[in-house]
């Protein structure tokens, strides 16, 4: 229980971290330089109004100096960050419970940004990519530099070009079929269905969690965003939603149901 308490703590401590990379990243800005804070007025936030949850109920979500409002988003983040780590830190062993913290990381920060920007930054699909395959990799030494596996890089690969490629593919096909074929009008005045940084997220996750789990994430997600979808058309009158998020719920599904799902569904 207290470890779990301390993995909570820790979470929330991260939590305050990714917000800070959700607002600087689609900017291009650093991540650890100048200090927090705040946007409107951009006076410099003292430590005392940064703690996690407690600053935001403190100061009743407004800014301690120009009193504008605090988004709702630094709170979530934070809180959702320590729950998933808990989760995680319950559900595997310490060298899995690290490797996934990474990938949780990166899905969250994609899933706000992609929400705020509808943008996925390199930084964390292509950067979370490679430290995710060169974890899954290190797997393979199993405490013994003399007894290398190629079979968790293998894996890794294979879930990167098996994640990428599937919606890489899927998106062109649409393409073809939609706009070619049909001779449908742009969508927004885009000619792809698919955005770049979709791809590059499931490859990202394919490298954490393998070709099997990226390839459940790639069909649960449909299912995700239909909804959505629906309702945005409905309103909006708009085609577009963004996909990170969907892609992102569905990893965290395969990650922690995945397995049980693939035997349900599969005959061998």
């Amino acid at each position: 229980m207290i470890a779990k308490i301390i993995v909570f703590i820790f979470g929330s401590i991260v939590g305050s971290f990714l917000n800070v990379c959700i607002h600087r990243m689609p900017k291009g800005e650093s991540v650890v330089w100048p200090r927090s804070h705040c946007p409107k007025c951009s006076k410099r936030i003292p430590g005392y109004d940064n703690i996690p949850f407690l600053s935001f109920i403190l100061l009743r979500g407004r800014c301690r100096f120009c009193k504008e409002r605090i988004s709702l988003r630094y709170p979530i983040v934070e809180l959702l960050t320590a729950v998933l780590m808990v989760a995680l830190f319950a559900r595997f062993d310490l060298n899995s419970f690290f490797l996934y913290m990474v990938m949780v990381w990166g899905l969250i920060i994609a899933t706000f940004v992609d929400i705020d920007q509808r943008i996925i930054p390199d930084e964390v699909s292509v950067g979370g990519l490679i430290i995710g395959f060169i974890m899954v990799s290190i797997k393979g030494f199993n405490l013994n530099p003399l007894s290398f596996s190629f079979y968790p890089m293998i894996q890794s690969a294979l879930g990167i070009v098996v994640g990428g490629g599937v919606i890489y593919l899927t998106g062109i096909i649409f393409d073809l079929i939609y706009f070619k074929l049909l001779k449908k009008p742009p969508i927004n005045g885009e000619t792809e269905s698919m955005g770049g940084g979709d791809v590059k997220l499931l490859a990202m996750i394919g490298a954490f969690m393998g070709w099997k789990l990226a390839l459940l994430t790639f069909l649960i997600a449909p299912y995700l965003g239909i909804v959505l979808g629906i309702i945005n058309l409905i309103t909006k009158k708009d085609h577009t939603i963004p996909y990170g998020p969907f892609l992102s719920i569905g990893a965290l599904i395969s990650l922690f149901w995945g397995n049980r799902i693939l035997q349900a569904i599969l005959p061998f």
